[in-house]
């Protein structure tokens, strides 16, 4: 029974919803006469799916039908679902007509491996050169590069696409040649260098001819699932560290698994996704890139696993609360980037208003500082710091300022979307899911009073 391109669209449309590296910032383009649509780096318009995801794109795969049998993807060969592969032009068609009825503002395309990544990679280009060429298009694309493509296939992508992406989908070796085995290191880590190299030389080009073609211009990101496979949160997160550094990503995307099939190798069915985890490993991601942390600084050898009950900055502040109180008027801006309840804006804004007066706690506040955090740990103009008291009591009353609300935000009829595990296992022993948070809280709250 031949497909009709609305069953095509249903299909490869729920196919795609498992690849959470899609972003839509870091490149502009204005428009111009005879072009339809732009681009700008704040990115595209964005919708939220029904389980909390963000979606800015128009998100396809180019075909489901798959030559490759990863054991936790749901596209995998040996699995029963309908399968559907778009023809280029239906692909340039849909897009085009979408962004004229104002529903997208651009492309987020994926693909299964279709035969093989270059014959997969050819169809993608073709859609593409439409796009680009005969339809005018200058709007956002994002592409998801195959692991095992040709170079020269990859370099042409790289020019008609905003950002390219190639997903390490596992965080180790051992974990691809159990789970992927059609997939290996360098089929993954080869176009990523490949891209970050011509991204670099692309830069150099433009600086001396404006009109030099742009390579990804919005650069690269990836995309690791979390939770199929045993490695810790220390091992993800120095892995991403080093990503960072070697490949000169954007973005790390972190993808909680969610069990598609049973197989021996993977979680059960009834395993629930570790959303806690995936909140966790965005928290740490962010303090790598925007706060001057190390992964060495946030976990270790000793500690391969993230607190549950503080985000990564706070559980540092705990863990080294001997260099508190710093004196905001004073301290290095490493520092205060440092301090619970001081992000990256307050912390510019203070570097800078300091130079013409000392500040004072109103003057905090104004700035967007988080006292309720904040007062433990630093001093100011007129401020000694907060005395939360003596002995147990005061510990306490510090770590009740920091515990993190998401994990203990939900009511009795709806829990916390990161409810930690405990209060999963208190509610199973059949008590109320309210009592059940409180218990976990109270105790949580004794034994990080101690760590102080």
């Amino acid at each position: 029974m031949e497909q009709t391109l609305m069953d095509k669209l249903t299909i490869l449309a729920d196919s795609a919803k498992y690849d959470v590296a899609c972003t839509s910032s870091g490149a502009s383009r204005t428009a111009r006469a005879g072009i339809l649509g732009s681009c700008y780096a704040p990115g595209c318009c964005h919708a939220f799916t029904a389980d909390g995801r963000c979606v800015s794109l128009l998100k396809v795969l180019m075909t489901n039908c798959c030559a490759f049998d990863c054991s936790y993807c749901v596209n995998r060969k040996s699995n029963d679902i309908p399968r559907a592969t778009f023809t280029p032009r239906e692909l340039a068609e849909l897009t085009v007509e979408f962004y004229r009825r104002n529903y997208i503002e651009g492309l987020f395309l994926s693909s299964a491996v279709l035969g093989t990544p270059d014959y997969t990679t050819e169809r993608m280009l073709a859609a593409l050169r439409l796009l680009r060429g005969e339809y005018r298009f200058g709007g956002y694309i994002h592409a998801k590069a195959i692991p095992g493509t040709s170079p020269e296939l990859l370099q042409q992508l790289g020019y008609l696409a905003d950002r390219l992406s190639v997903n390490v989908e596992l965080p180790s070796e051992q974990s691809l040649n159990l789970l992927a085995p059609d997939k290996g290191r360098h089929s993954i880590f080869r176009p990523m260098k490949q891209i970050a190299v011509s991204g670099a030389q692309s830069k150099q080009e433009l600086t001396v001819y404006r009109h030099a073609p742009k390579f990804a211009p919005a650069g690269q990101s990836t995309q690791m699932i979390v939770g199929a496979s045993p490695e810790t949160d220390y091992h993800i997160l120095k892995l991403t560290e080093g990503m960072y550094r070697k490949y000169s990503l954007k973005r790390v995307f972190y993808s909680a698994y969610i069990p598609v099939t049973e197989d021996t190798r993977l979680p059960a069915l009834d395993t629930k996704p570790p959303l806690l985890r995936e909140h966790r490993l965005y928290q740490a991601d962010w303090l790598l890139r925007f706060y001057q942390f190390k992964a060495d600084e946030i976990l270790d050898e000793a500690n391969q696993s993230f607190n549950p009950y503080l985000d990564p900055k706070c559980n540092w502040a705990v863990q080294h609360y001997g260099l508190f109180p710093v004196d905001v008027n004073r301290a290095p801006f490493e520092m205060l980037l440092r301090v619970p309840g001081i992000g990256p804006k307050s912390a510019r804004r203070i570097w800078h208003a300091r130079k013409l007066s000392s500040l004072g706690l109103d003057e905090l506040k104004r700035m967007g500082v988080v006292l309720k955090r904040a007062q433990y740990f630093i001093t100011c103009k007129g401020f000694a710091g907060a005395h939360p008291g003596r002995g147990i009591a005061g510990r306490e009353r510090i770590t009740q300022a920091l515990i993190d609300p998401n994990v203990f935000g939900g009511s009795c009829e709806q829990l916390s979307l990161f409810t930690p595990p405990a209060v999963d296992d208190l509610i199973t022993q059949g008590v109320a899911p309210r009592a059940a948070m409180r218990m976990v809280r109270e105790e949580a709250v004794q034994c990080l009073a101690k760590a102080l």
